[in-house]
């Protein structure tokens, strides 16, 4: 198995696509499958179409799903940080994709993203791992 780890800055995206890191990472590697993790208790991955909207309409739900207010137990951080808690029981931690001859199999408008609400932690680390087949 092959790892990597991706040192992301969130401060100023919410949202951030990692498609071109994960495609170059798995570039050399033949057939298997990459597993994009994200080690951090309240962020998440996604496969989905960026730049037409979804992007920022993923945004937009994961807001009125998880409003920013005091109704969270877990209540440390900033004000609804509860709610970054929440996050990854909505959109996972992970996803895997496969792999064929170094290309990655996502359709065509498909991208994988990092899906970050937290305003307290900006620094986040992206772990890949590629299983050949």
């Amino acid at each position: 198995m092959f790892t990597d780890v991706l040192d992301i800055d969130t401060r100023t995206r919410r949202l951030v696509d990692l498609t071109d890191d994960v495609a170059a990472f798995c570039s050399a590697r033949g057939d298997g499958l990459c597993n994009v993790f994200v080690p951090h208790a309240t962020a998440g991955v996604a496969i989905i179409e960026t730049g037409a909207g979804s992007d920022d309409d993923l945004l937009d739900a994961l807001e009125r799903l998880l409003p920013r207010d005091d109704r969270y137990r877990h209540s440390h951080g900033s004000p609804g940080h509860g709610a970054d808690h929440v996050l990854p029981g909505i959109v996972s931690p992970s996803v895997t994709v496969p792999v064929q001859a170094g290309r990655l199999l996502l359709g065509t408008w498909q991208s994988v993203v990092l899906v970050d609400l937290n305003r307290d932690n900006p620094r986040r680390s992206v772990r890949l791992s590629f299983l050949g087949g």
